[in-house]
């Protein structure tokens, strides 16, 4: 925790800022006390790992054999460095971070790494919401925009939402704000006109007056959001504890979708996010669960969605390069042995 914290302050980002709207992350303790090293997770922060909670508290992971320790990340670049480095053993992160910096396109020259996919978990549940007085992406002309980091993630998806309304640099101007909290902070406190929200953050902004100008999955279509990412060589020698944290998580989606546990998802929910309403909370477990846009049933990867993924940062990713098949990306042997 300690080793957390500094390393947070040398990003110039306050613990409390993640406390105040997750304190169960940044508490967060191993699920079991096993004689075994708790698995390392970094997330961004949010309902999107509702999962991981429902295996945490049903007991999936301890089933399982294993444990995990959860850390939240202030930003992708935070996450992925940690990654690479061996702080963490896996990274709930966007498809597209593990792509940028298997390609040596991160946002820090030179951080590069065997990082792969072995999971997915969900479409990105992206949105782009504006201010209250912006009505259209159009009207974005001349505004600044925020992003994590501007050469990977959701940034590529923001750039393509503006690019088909007509709006490229320097039409706008972009600046970095930090992982998805700290935007939506940014937003609120209108320093920025929009920026790219991770359901259910957008619920928090829309009765206040807040625009949402355009939705990922119904602009683009298919698209891998959220996944497990790892080391291939980490992968490869722990194996074992791999495929127990998919089959558990899998357990935890599978659980959370059946529709008769509504009521007792929606209690998990709201222990993880404290201060959250009985009306806020069915809200959110509505948009994750959303048979179209919500959770991917058994955590399956979208090939069509990776695909896209991998057009959009051909089409945006810097320095341009030709990319790989999907297979150098996302390895499958590992969840196909824990869902089989």
């Amino acid at each position: 925790m300690h080793s957390m914290r500094h390393r947070l302050a040398r990003l110039g980002i306050a613990l409390p800022l993640l406390t105040a709207f997750f304190p169960a992350f940044v508490h967060a303790q191993p699920t079991t006390a096993t004689a075994n090293k708790p698995l390392e997770v970094i997330v961004f922060p949010g309902g999107f790992n509702l999962p991981i909670w429902v295996a945490q508290d049903r007991g999936f992971f301890q089933a399982n054999g294993i444990s995990i320790k959860v850390t939240p990340t202030p930003t992708s670049v935070f996450q992925m460095k940690g990654l690479l480095d061996g702080t963490f053993d896996i990274a709930m992160t966007a498809m597209d971070n593990l792509v940028a910096y298997r390609e040596g396109q991160g946002e820090e020259a030179g951080v590069q790494g065997d990082v792969m996919a072995v999971m997915g978990g969900d479409r990105g549940f992206l949105k782009l919401v504006a201010q209250p007085d912006i009505p259209t992406i159009a009207a974005l002309r001349g505004k600044t925009l925020s992003v994590d980091a501007r050469n990977t993630g959701y940034a590529l998806v923001l750039f393509e939402l503006l690019d088909r309304a007509g709006l490229r640099e320097p039409d706008f101007s972009i600046e970095r704000a930090g992982g998805v909290v700290q935007r939506f902070n940014a937003l609120m406190e209108k320093k920025h006109a929009a920026t790219m929200l991770v359901s259910p953050f957008e619920l928090r902004a829309i009765p206040q007056g807040y625009k949402v100008l355009a939705t990922a999955s119904t602009e683009l279509g298919a698209y891998q959001g959220y996944v497990a990412g790892v080391r291939q060589s980490w992968a490869q020698a722990n194996g074992p504890a791999l495929t127990a944290y998919i089959r558990s998580y899998v357990q935890g989606v599978d659980w959370l979708l059946e529709p008769g546990n509504g009521k007792d998802v929606i209690a998990i929910l709201q222990k993880n996010v404290p201060n959250t309403s009985d009306a806020d909370a069915q809200k959110i477990y509505d948009v994750l669960v959303d048979p179209a846009t919500g959770f991917q049933k058994r955590a399956a990867l979208d090939a069509e969605g990776l695909a896209q993924v991998l057009a959009l940062r051909s089409k945006w990713g810097v320095p341009r390069k030709t990319l790989q098949g999907p297979g150098a990306y996302y390895d499958p042997q590992f969840y196909n042995a824990a869902v089989k």
